[in-house]
């Protein structure tokens, strides 16, 4: 029997996947559950198994290549008497041997049902395999036409509708259809450039998949009605307390994240998110935190729990997020189950600025640097103090100025004048 090995959808919003590298070559024998190749989803590098043993009898789609999500990218045959069977399904007769498989022919093959036959060798019985596509099939079964008896003019040598109609109506041939060679899958340039691009001016580059995944989710973004709400936060004991723990391996990254989940605690309406005209409390508190990548696009690692983890583990897991999200080593529940995101553009200069919400979330905190401001005390008394701008974007079917105005109250309170308990 010849199975196939599907472009799996490693995430919700995956459709295509780009082929970094076969683990396995054409002959090798590969066992149920061993990795065969390593697929580039939306946001990660992800390992792909089979589920079945056999050999690889050939690979439809090569490294560099993509292919939509459910298509088949390699055939494996149970027997090494299979290999060439196999081979032969996925070159079609009128196709050159130096030929890529185009989108749509990868996309008939995950549509294929195989169809078992017998053929009669002398005292030995060969057993083949027929690809039949879903409607050649029905249509086989409403005129009654055997399907072992035909030959399939499609893709990879499959029987498609007109093959039926031709053999229930030998009087009338199908009309020919001009034969034209399939198109190149040519995968997007390797990226050259970082977080800012060097190309020259004038230059198309095509997308990477990361940066394509940015692409629908800030379209699907637009879809929600949102508002903002900003707030001016003073950070003397926030950057007290970062020099006095810094040197533990402390980031402001995680002071910050752990200071907006402690928040959140009291705040469980700008936690939640919309669904279907219902209102999603999370059981948990898990804070995205927005990273640009070196070639381009964006991912946002999750620090899940982090209103209960302390500072210490907190920054831990932060700096081996970021570093195996910059790796694409990051499994989907490390980049997709965030409750609530932060993007940092302090580190830049950037004063103030508005962040789009993530599809699927309630809310999205921007952070500015923290600049010394000329400010009043409450007795009158004029002095320098650091104060930072944040800036709040929310899901208004959900959550209304009032309550992010709260949060964000509750989150200065926190940061002013109790930094410490962040340690606790």
């Amino acid at each position: 029997m010849i199975h196939e090995v599907f472009m799996p959808a490693l995430s919700s919003t995956m459709t295509e996947g780009k082929i970094v590298s076969w683990v396995k070559s054409p002959g090798d024998k590969v066992e149920k559950g061993e990795t065969v190749v390593v697929v580039e989803s939306d946001k990660a590098d992800m390992d792909v198994e089979t589920f079945y043993e056999g050999y690889i009898a050939t690979i439809l789609v090569e490294s560099g290549a993509t292919a939509p999500v459910g298509s088949a990218i390699a055939l494996i045959a149970e027997t090494e008497a299979e290999i060439a069977i196999a081979k032969q399904q996925a070159t079609p007769s009128n196709a050159t041997t130096d030929a890529t498989t185009s989108p749509g022919q990868v996309a008939d093959i995950a549509n294929t049902i195989e169809i078992p036959t017998s053929a009669q060798n002398g005292s030995k019985v060969e057993e083949t395999r027929i690809m039949v596509s879903p409607r050649a099939r029905k249509l086989a079964k409403e005129m009654k036409v055997d399907l072992s008896s035909l030959t399939g003019s499609g893709p990879f040598g499959r029987i498609v509708a007109e093959d039926v109609e031709a053999a229930a109506n030998p009087s009338q041939p199908p009309a020919a259809t001009p034969v034209t060679p399939p198109p190149v899958i040519t995968a997007p340039p390797l990226p050259t450039h970082t977080a800012i691009s060097t190309n020259a001016p004038g230059q198309v580059v095509s997308m990477n998949t990361l940066q394509n995944a940015v692409v629908r989710n800030m379209m699907a973004s637009l879809q929600v009605p949102i508002f903002h709400v900003g707030y001016t936060i003073t950070t003397e004991g926030l950057d007290a307390l970062y020099k006095q723990i810094k040197s533990k391996g402390v980031t402001m990254t995680a002071l910050l994240a752990k200071a907006v989940a402690v928040t959140l605690q009291k705040h469980p309406l700008v936690n939640a998110s919309y669904s279907e005209q219902k209102i999603v409390y999370h059981p948990n508190i898990n804070i995205a935190v927005a990273v640009a990548m070196d070639d381009g696009g964006l991912i946002t690692p999750v620090l899940q729990n982090a209103d209960k983890v302390d500072i210490y583990s907190l920054s831990r897991n932060w700096k081996s997020l970021v570093e195996r999200a910059r790796a694409k080593q990051l499994q989907p529940e490390e980049y997709n189950s965030g409750t609530f995101t932060l993007s940092n553009l302090g580190m830049f200069g950037v004063d103030r600025f508005d962040a789009i919400l993530p599809p699927g979330q309630g809310s999205i905190l921007a952070i500015g640097a923290a600049r010394n401001q000329v400010v009043a005390s409450p007795d009158g008394l004029l002095g320098v103090k650091p104060q930072m701008q944040v800036n709040i974007t929310c899901d208004h079917r959900i959550i209304y100025g009032a309550t992010a105005a709260a949060f964000l109250k509750d989150l200065a309170k926190l940061i002013e004048t109790n930094a410490q308990s962040l340690t606790l």
